[in-house]
């Protein structure tokens, strides 16, 4: 696994990394809590084809995911680039399955067209399953 070149935060001074963690604290709680919450979440925005694509294939899929929306191309981008400087996505949808970012509108239609989006979303459910007293 590659991982992506970020600044190492050494490299950030004190005032600008204070910054970036006061940009909407509230949205990346509510994000972390859904994401801890439901299997699969959906981070989007009105107004995006590739969020509405996205949606319209986990329905197709039949799987149950919770939607958040922010803003539309014409409000809340600071409220969307909060989200991107977190999560380390720059584009939107941003999905989530079991705590992890998968990706996008591609990532994700690949995902279930494969079937490791199903596998991923049931990894857990069956082995809270196998858990559970008879």
């Amino acid at each position: 696994m590659t991982t992506r070149p970020i600044l190492e935060p050494s490299r950030i001074a004190p005032a600008a990394a204070a910054k970036i963690e006061s940009l909407f604290p509230e949205t990346i709680s509510e994000i972390r809590t859904a994401i801890e919450r439901a299997p699969v979440v959906v981070v989007g925005m009105a107004q995006n084809p590739h969020v509405k694509n996205v949606r319209k294939a986990l329905e197709a899929a039949g799987v149950e995911f919770e939607y958040l929306e922010y803003g539309s191309y014409l409000s809340e981008w600071r409220r969307r680039l909060a989200i991107k400087l977190w999560s380390g996505w720059p584009t939107f949808p941003q999905v989530f399955v079991r705590g992890t970012l998968i990706g996008g509108e591609e990532l994700t239609k690949a995902a279930l067209a494969d079937g490791t989006l199903q596998v991923r979303v049931g990894a857990k459910a069956s082995a809270e399953n196998a858990a559970a007293p008879a």
